[in-house]
């Protein structure tokens, strides 16, 4: 352990550890990060492989992005949003709104939780100012995870994250039975059982009278194991949810800006729903920034004179930051620019084969998945083809060496995935699968 790292953990406490395992796996000395590498500060290069919890989408310091931010810092910082405007946010606004037709208005926060949150008290508070006071629950679904708040943990089911505050949690139902699929490529991708569908149907309409929105993750489960469901499912959810005056959250924080294949991953399903919940790619990881889009319909039911204690009252200090905006408002260029959705769309079965490949080299993956710049599998015993056992943490050994290896590769469990920026070359992929080969055999030995 060198000293930076000592110092870190003399004070640091890191976010999602344990910390205890810094003692024997002390963190990546960062010295700087170019492109789809981070440099350390003993000379080493790491395959950033996750896109750094999901946001690099075009890498880590961008030129043009880099330009943007700077060229901001040099006329202000932050001006506080509420009571002021300026041409960087319009203009960001402009695009946004442009993304999907029907969503006309952007709420700004500064975290992919809050995002969630805010469109989950709009949803409410929208009800209760249209007549359908008694319109005070929400569902989710089985598996998914939307944020760390106490109201979004609420929304998840992700039990390691939300354990210890169960008191503190409202009770929000999870719609199960989910078709769940290995991609594009699946037969029920774009065709669910209506057998399976009239089931779930059943169940939800016993709460149609009651039920503000359904949240959840389009097409793609995040933190839940980056698990894969049929659009078709996601196409009947938003039927149901207009037929019986529901809203629908897409939370399209991890798929959003082109990680499916899609710039939005609810095109996946040809659907639009009532709030578009989005951060991460936005700035293309340049700054904390999330927004919350929605419909002209639910912005007017907030509309009216301050007397009638209509207006929508939250806030974060940080909304609208002019130093996020222009680097989120220089990445949608860039997406555009470099045609980014379109070659993930294009390469994305290059992704799945090289995961392919490393099963095939080590037998040691099973129940692949994949849609765009996202494929993962789960870690099974090569002879036996079974999981381990959660509490062998194999895993959280494959991570280790494959940092050692110069790949960060941080898995859910023991589901290893690439999540890689958007825009990396083709022979950092096969270094990055390889790294996965030689981690999973000297993981495995």
């Amino acid at each position: 352990m060198n000293k930076l790292q000592k110092r870190d953990l003399q004070h640091v406490w890191h976010p999602c550890s344990q910390m205890k395992d810094y003692e024997s796996f002390p963190p990546i000395p960062v010295k700087e990060a170019r492109g789809p590498y981070i440099m350390t500060t003993d000379g080493r290069k790491v395959i950033d492989g996750i896109s750094s919890w999901w946001c690099k989408s075009l890498g880590h310091s961008h030129p043009r992005i880099r330009r943007a931010v700077k060229a901001q810092i040099g006329k202000f910082e932050h001006v506080i949003m509420a009571n002021t405007c300026n041409e960087i946010l319009v203009e960001l606004s402009e695009r946004l709104c442009a993304l999907m037709p029907g969503l006309d208005k952007v709420f700004y926060a500064d975290n992919g939780s809050t995002a969630v949150e805010v469109a989950m008290k709009m949803s409410l508070q929208y009800h209760a100012q249209t007549g359908s006071p008694q319109r005070t629950k929400f569902l989710s679904l089985e598996n998914g995870y939307h944020g760390e708040t106490i109201l979004t943990l609420a929304a998840s089911d992700c039990e390691l994250y939300s354990r210890p505050f169960a008191p503190l949690m409202t009770w929000i139902p999870k719609i199960s039975d989910i078709p769940y699929v290995s991609g594009p490529d699946s037969k029920a991708w774009g065709h669910m059982s209506p057998s399976a569908w009239k089931e779930i149907e059943l169940n939800l309409d016993k709460d149609a009278g009651s039920v503000s929105a359904i949240i959840l993750e389009p097409v793609v489960q995040g933190a839940g194991g980056m698990r894969i469901y049929s659009p078709d499912f996601l196409g009947k959810l938003r039927k149901w949810t207009k037929k019986n005056n529901v809203h629908l959250i897409a939370d399209e924080i991890m798929t959003g800006f082109g990680r499916t294949g899609k710039m939005l991953a609810c095109e996946h399903a040809g659907i639009v729903p009532d709030f578009v919940c989005l951060s991460k790619g936005l700035t293309a990881g340049w700054g904390p920034m999330s927004a919350v889009l929605c419909t002209d319909n639910i912005y007017k039911a907030f509309y009216a004179d301050y007397s009638k204690g209509r207006a929508f009252l939250h806030s974060n200090t940080y909304s609208g930051n002019a130093i996020a905006a222009a680097a989120a408002l220089e990445a949608m260029k860039i997406y555009d620019d470099e045609g980014i959705v379109a070659k993930v769309a294009k390469q994305s079965y290059e992704l799945r084969r090289r995961m392919e490949w490393v099963a095939s080299e080590t037998g040691a993956l099973r129940n692949i998945r994949g849609v765009g710049y996202i494929v993962a599998a789960e870690i099974c015993d090569p002879y036996s083809g079974k999981c381990f056992p959660a509490e062998e943490r194999t895993g959280f050994k494959f991570y280790q060496n494959a940092v050692k290896y110069g790949a960060l590769l941080r898995p859910l469990g023991d589901t290893i995935y690439f999540l890689p920026p958007l825009n990396t070359p083709a022979k950092v992929l096969d270094d990055l699968a390889e790294i996965a080969v030689k981690s999973l055999k000297t993981t495995l030995k």
